[in-house]
């Protein structure tokens, strides 16, 4: 008996053979690693906003042009690049990914010596394009090497790994600005913005080595057949999907649309959060980044955040079978009521607690409504197109809704957390139409 076999009755736990699960925690370590480095390249901007804009006098509405191009074209690359990643395999899909992020970050940097506004429009779009490989890619090896029903605990791991990224470049991104001492020996003097874009672009490179050598697309590929058995997902080995197929099975299925409206209304107020509260921070209630407040937030948001993903998750797969939109359909109407309590508050430890608590919510529908339905949805074949055009609208919600965001607050930040709050209600209804369902695949019976 082979100890690949999963009718091997050594090793084994929930009928996996022996090596299994190892082998997948060195395959699922890496790629979340990879994926931890597109944030990194991601979110550097959102700390270096306030010193590109004081260094060139931009208006908050200039750099929500560069934030709001870059979210535009992460969407219409999650179209397209999932499509493609369907039919590439996930890996190929995620090193192509990680060499354009990688390039664009380090021009991005090397622009400071110019300054010119529609450069870093055009670096940031050309960067979303490439990062829109990443999540597809992520998605579809995944898809492979986890069971029907782990994936809801999956999406919890992946939005830990997305918020592990953040909070690098939150305690990163401020040290290299202020100045830090590396291990009690080197002191580094404060560094020039443009560090925020070349530092995190060289850990990119370094993980995406280690990608090429040690992932592989498949559990097949690594040596274990057989392993989900029995579950339609899994049935079929190859997972590279006929172009139109896959199209037409995605973009028919109605299910898709409703997620992916709500999921619009997911990215609006995630990226209204993540690319705006350190600026809030810095002008409304004047907290410098070196500040212990300013980095107990950028750990806390992160740390809530990755809570919230896990735990839904978890919810979702055990006591609601795997059912996502009844627990995301709450979620949401919470975070309008945390949205309308951080409007009131006033003091700076109050806002704080605010931004850490809508991203606990935000963060919770991203993982159960991006990862873990467009796996349910799409299978081995379909998933990174599934996920491609569910977080697409992530991503157009966000860039329209950051465009209109600038213009508001070159007014007054007084309209920022009432912005936000009629997103989650229509995101909370979206869900409740489809919340009685238990499958979501196309043709399934409400």
């Amino acid at each position: 008996m082979s100890p690949h076999d999963p009718t091997a009755p050594s090793g084994i736990h929930r009928g996996y053979p022996s090596g299994f699960r190892a082998r997948r925690g060195l395959n699922w370590g890496v790629v979340g690693l990879m994926y931890t480095s597109f944030y990194l390249c991601r979110y550097n901007l959102s700390l270096a906003n306030k010193s590109i804009a004081d260094e060139f006098h931009f208006t908050k509405s200039d750099m929500s042009s560069i934030i709001a191009a870059q979210l535009l074209a992460y969407a219409v690359g999650q179209i397209v690049n999932g499509l493609l990643t369907d039919r590439l395999g996930g890996k190929r899909a995620m090193l192509i990914g990680a060499a354009g992020t990688i390039a664009m970050n380090l021009l991005f940097g090397a622009a400071s010596f110019w300054g010119f506004l529609w450069l870093f429009v055009v670096l940031r779009s050309i960067d979303g394009y490439m990062q829109a490989f990443g999540a597809p890619g992520f998605i579809k090896i995944n898809t492979s090497w986890f069971s029907q029903k782990e994936r809801g605990t999956f999406a919890g791991v992946f939005g830990f790994m997305i918020n592990l990224g953040r909070l690098g470049i939150f305690k990163l991104g401020p040290a290299l600005l202020a100045g830090f001492t590396f291990l009690g020996m080197w002191h580094v003097p404060p560094l020039h913005w443009r560090w925020l874009f070349w530092i995190p672009a060289a850990v990119a490179a370094l993980v995406a080595v280690a990608l090429a050598f040690t992932v592989k697309d498949t559990p097949e590929e690594a040596g274990f057949a057989g392993v989900h058995a029995g579950e339609a997902d899994h049935a079929d080995t190859d997972v590279h999907g006929d172009l139109a197929t896959v199209f037409r099975q995605i973009v028919t299925n109605p299910v898709v649309w409703i997620i992916a409206f709500g999921y619009s209304c997911t990215g609006a107020v995630r990226q209204s959060i993540d690319q705006w509260f350190p600026r809030y921070l810095q002008e409304v209630h004047h907290l410098d980044m070196a500040s212990s407040l300013f980095q107990w937030t950028g750990f806390l948001i992160p740390l809530v955040a990755s809570t919230g993903s896990l735990l839904s998750g978890i919810i979702s797969d055990r006591v609601f079978d795997g059912r996502r939109a009844p627990v995301a359909a709450w979620i949401y109407f919470i975070e309008v009521g945390v949205i309308l309590a951080a409007a009131q508050a006033r003091s700076t430890l109050a806002i704080v607690i605010a931004f850490v608590m809508i991203s606990f919510t935000v963060n919770s529908t991203h993982s159960l409504l991006g990862p873990a339905a467009a796996m349910d949805i799409g299978g081995r074949k379909m998933a990174a197109f599934a996920s491609g055009i569910i977080d697409s609208f992530q991503y157009f919600g966000a860039s329209l809704a950051l465009k209109v965001l600038g213009w508001f607050l070159d007014r007054s930040w007084d309209y920022y957390f009432y912005y936000m709050a009629p997103f989650g209600v229509i995101g909370g209804i979206l869900m409740l139409s489809i919340a009685r369902r238990t499958s979501l695949k196309k043709g399934a019976a409400p």
